[in-house]
């Protein structure tokens, strides 16, 4: 039976705002990667994570009084996921470049990494394209660090691509290349292991800064979703500034890792 008049009306402003109620209960999907990289982000058997992104992630949702979900996404396929809008939110170490703003809007950044090269301790080796010369050099793909490596490093040296970070580790740790670049606080870890003591790996120092390498990491979100990345820069600054940031963060890592200003 078709509603006309005031009724009609009344039930139509009932639905919108069943509706507009619905989407506001829809929750947040934060995208991480399927690989384990930590102290960042594990993923255990059970379902549950643990890491430093996922603590600032129920953090951050705490204080945005939002209901989120973190969804497992391969790493490669991570930014189509947040286009095809299977995810809202990539919150995975993603540094801040001009490339990725060309698909993708960021927040703020949340934390801040040197670039490092690893290599047994006897190589004597530095960033200079001419002391990779001849080397093989591994880094994962679709990572800052790779273009990094294939900017200065393509043509003059061995360059490998490695799907996983575990991948280049464990080729570095048997000597099936000559040195990696990563993330400095990605890797700490794995340096202070005993695969890397026996292996005699140790970091060789920082990379010179470039644009590739970007201006930190932040959350990504779609660039139509301007009201999320809003309350991501919001949230992101408040706990910034505040102690429960030092806190997390001091649960990982030796040193401040706060973005610089």
């Amino acid at each position: 039976m078709k509603k006309s008049g005031l009724a009609g009306w009344m039930a139509g402003a009932a639905m919108l705002v069943a509706g507009i109620a619905g989407a506001q209960a829809e929750p947040i999907r934060f995208a991480l990667a399927a690989e384990p990289y930590p102290p960042f982000s594990v993923r255990h058997p059970d379902g549950q994570w643990t890491g430093f992104e996922p603590d600032l992630i129920r953090k951050l949702c705490a204080d945005m009084q939002a209901e989120c979900v973190i969804e497992e996404v391969a790493w490669d396929g991570i930014i189509p996921a947040l286009l095809a809008k299977k995810v809202d939110v990539i919150f995975n170490s993603m540094s801040i470049t001009e490339e990725r703003e060309k698909q993708i809007a960021f927040s703020r950044p949340y934390y801040n990494s040197p670039t490092v090269i690893v290599a047994p301790q006897a190589l004597e080796v530095n960033a200079t394209p001419e002391s990779m010369k001849g080397k093989a050099i591994g880094v994962q793909i679709s990572t800052n660090n790779s273009s990094y490596v294939k900017k200065f490093y393509e043509g003059v040296a061995d360059v490998r691509y490695y799907d996983t970070q575990d991948s280049v580790n464990a080729d570095l740790t048997a000597g099936r290349i000559d040195l990696m670049l990563a993330d400095g606080l990605g890797v700490a870890d794995f340096v202070k292991s005993a695969d890397a003591h026996a292996a005699s790996l140790v970091v060789k120092g920082e990379v010179p800064h470039d644009a590739v390498l970007g201006r930190g990491m932040g959350a990504g979100v779609r660039k139509e979703d301007q009201a999320l990345r809003a309350r991501l820069d919001d949230a992101i600054g408040k706990l910034l500034a505040s102690e429960d940031y030092k806190t997390i963060s001091a649960r990982y890592f030796d040193v401040s890792v706060a973005p610089k200003e």
